[in-house]
């Protein structure tokens, strides 16, 4: 099937195809075209191109009128937690009230807290949540997307989890990419036996996701107060020997080494970043590793932002991504991550277009199929309201403009 969008007043985030990420000052590359028109067929970019220079084909099944809205790629998520039960105000309201987040983790909240709650869950009252919220972040122009386990820290309760996210994965056209996060707190029978937990990970609850085939990645919190770096190289080590790459938490609450583990496991990601060094920039020069803010976290809990301007100038890639979570970042707007990017971490509007795009795909290991419209590739793309230019997107960090959003060519 043939699928032509016509009336486009900008087709952003174009390629012509081969480009996995960007690094440093390609991420102020954001190419667009003008006065367009774009072909999809069977679910994939065929052509596209300014009307002024090339005539529109009309050999196709359906027409789609953008009437004068911009076309964008899909936002790539690169790191969520979308699958929980249940709220957590109360300790937004605790961290009003001056609160960090080490104290309410300390006093039984956080990571534990939802921990008990989603154990309390069936398996279908949790599908039942987390897809309204896929379908939440589909409706803000998310084409693709990792969710995290992590809130089981039990072998069943995690496996709960990884079956809700392959539930979704069959049920939703939306790209899914699944992490094993095991290593996210230590579970409470565990309290004052980390060893023992770890133990835990990696002789019963790894082989169990791989016997079930339930994830892509495996994910440890390394960090101040969670897990150390050995102990996460012994949990990457596990996880790769069943096929499921490394993908880190790290430097969030404090330089503690993630950066380092992350980049002699040759993990996809290392993410949140807020308390990197300028060692840590050195350490990722020249690696597959994808450095990963998440804006989002930095802005809800009023913590540091990672050093983004830096990390470009050094010649790195970056990937920004929601971090959707009910405790640190209860949003997966991704316009609103990028907006951040551009307010608080000084990117330009493209270089944060090229990290929730491309970058974030890269950060899946998606980014031969999703993160650009480019020939071959998936169409998972969205079109905006009228708007004066790109950099309005960000600009007007809380108006909606997604008018309307495609997964695989189809609307949704």
């Amino acid at each position: 099937m043939k699928l032509l969008v016509e009336n486009i007043a900008t087709l952003a985030g174009i390629d012509a195809g081969g480009t996995c990420r960007k690094c440093g000052a390609e991420m102020a590359q954001f190419d667009a075209v003008n006065n367009a028109w774009m072909l999809v067929e069977n679910g994939i970019f065929t052509e596209f191109d300014s009307i002024d220079n090339t005539p529109m084909p009309t050999d196709v099944d359906t027409i789609v009128d953008a009437r004068g809205g911009t076309v964008m790629p899909s936002w790539c998520d690169s790191h969520t937690h979308i699958v929980y039960a249940d709220s957590r105000e109360q300790e937004f309201v605790d961290k009003i009230n001056g609160l960090s987040y080490a104290e309410i983790a300390r006093r039984g909240g956080g990571i534990l807290n939802s921990a008990d709650r989603l154990h309390e869950l069936t398996e279908q009252e949790l599908f039942d949540q987390a897809v309204e919220r896929v379908h939440e972040v589909i409706a803000k122009g998310t084409g693709a997307i990792e969710i995290k386990s992590g809130y089981g820290l039990n072998t069943q309760d995690e496996l709960k989890m990884l079956r809700v996210i392959a539930r979704l994965q069959e049920s939703c056209r939306l790209r899914i990419v699944s992490t094993f996060l095991g290593a996210h707190a230590v579970g409470r029978e565990y309290a004052g036996r980390q060893a023992d937990y770890v133990d835990l990970v990696v002789n019963e609850m790894i082989p169990a996701v791989a016997a079930e085939g339930l994830a892509d990645f495996v994910d440890v919190f390394c960090d101040k107060g969670f897990f150390t770096p050995e102990e996460t190289a012994r949990i990457l080590e596990a996880g790769a020997k069943y096929g499921m790459r490394g993908k880190i938490h790290g430097q969030e609450l404090a330089p503690s080494g993630g950066v380092e583990v992350a980049v002699k496991h040759r993990a996809l990601s290392v993410d949140h970043l807020e308390s990197m060094t300028d060692d840590d920039i050195a350490m990722l020069r020249d690696t597959e590793t994808m450095p990963t803010a998440l804006p989002g976290t930095s802005f809800f809990l009023n913590m540091p932002f990672a050093p983004a301007r830096k990390m470009i100038a050094a010649g790195l890639p970056m990937a920004i991504a929601s971090d959707y979570n009910p405790g640190s970042t209860p949003s997966g707007d991704m316009k609103f991550v990028v907006s951040l990017a551009c307010i608080k971490m000084r990117l330009l509007p493209a270089e944060a277009f090229n990290a929730a795009t491309i970058n974030g795909a890269a950060a899946m290991g998606l980014s031969a199929d999703y993160g650009s419209i480019a020939p071959g590739k998936v169409a998972n793309f969205f079109i905006t309201r009228p708007i004066r230019s790109l950099d309005f997107i960000p600009y007007a960090y809380t108006t909606p403009l997604v008018d309307r959003t495609f997964l695989a060519g189809e609307e949704q």
